[in-house]
């Protein structure tokens, strides 16, 4: 099936942008880790309509059950990668779908890891999207740090063009039932090293390795992460939209916490709304 629009996140911006384009007549499909920073909102107490402070969980739970009482499809996967070819391609842990549009609407970019190097070696060596710089590591030896389904996706991404790929846990437990055999290395990280470029790895019990390139792929993949992959422009970590929440790829929107500004409920239900009503233009223009 390809669906009007595929709207990955369940926060107010994407519950908000699916209640719009759903009773514009489109079919929608909600993809989403149930992970909105909502959730660990212990009280919600500046929001319009709320006499009383509202913990998150059931603020969060209300939108849900909105879309869910509209007849709005939700789906608990974990997106890992958007394709354009005729249509969007969303691939997904468990499925891959597709869809006329896309809205990314999944939150801000999650934190870095805090470990010495990284800031600095950004562009020398330090990536974080493996489709887009993967050419550039070709018969060289790189690492991956993350322990779940996007880092297993991004080493599949590499695995064809390097020499060889390592996954770096940074101390965490890897996923278990992982798809295809990787190597792995679950020692603390203490340090990324290089002159001009990422050399090498210290560990906290001071051993080494020598590595070419260090990509980021901890937890899911944020907004701006699926951004990148598509093409869309991205600037210090917040997509770049138009005043109809568009990014520069046509069909692609994003609205909420993503986008940069004021990291507000009202600001994420606003740009959630947007989006919404400029995706049932598009689809209408587009079928002209």
């Amino acid at each position: 099936m390809v669906y009007d629009v595929i709207i990955v996140g369940n926060g107010p911006a994407g519950i908000s942008a699916a209640l719009y384009a759903k009773r514009g007549g489109l079919s929608v499909l909600i993809i989403s880790k149930d992970n909105s920073n909502l959730l660990k909102a212990e009280q919600i107490g500046n929001y319009y309509g709320f006499e009383n402070p509202i913990p998150g969980k059931e603020l969060y739970n209300k939108g849900i059950n909105q879309a869910k009482n509209l007849g709005i499809e939700i789906v608990e996967d974990e997106v890992v990668s958007i394709n354009f070819n005729k249509d969007f391609e969303v691939i997904a842990t468990n499925n891959t779908y597709f869809s006329k549009t896309v809205i990314l609407a999944t939150g801000s970019s999650r934190k870095k890891p805090n470990i010495k190097g990284i800031k600095e070696f950004e562009g020398k060596g330090v990536s974080y999207c493996a489709i887009c710089d993967a050419f550039f590591y070709r018969n060289k030896n790189v690492a991956v740090i993350g322990n779940g389904n996007y880092a297993i996706h991004e080493i599949m991404q590499l695995k064809p063009v390097v020499n060889s790929v390592v996954m770096l846990t940074d101390g965490e437990r890897p996923i278990e039932n992982r798809s295809i055999p990787i190597e792995i290395e679950e020692k603390k990280i203490k340090e990324v090293r290089g002159t001009n470029k990422v050399e090498e790895l210290e560990f906290e019990d001071n051993s080494k390795k020598k590595i070419d390139g260090l990509f980021i792929a901890i937890g899911t993949a944020s907004s701006d992460d699926l951004a990148r992959k598509i093409g869309a422009l991205v600037e210090n970590n917040k997509i770049v939209v138009n005043d109809k929440m568009q990014t520069t790829v046509p069909g692609l929107f994003a609205c909420g916490d993503c986008t940069g500004g004021l990291l507000q409920i009202s600001k994420a239900v606003h740009e959630g709304t947007v989006a919404g009503l400029e995706t049932i233009k598009y689809i209408k223009k587009k079928g002209e």
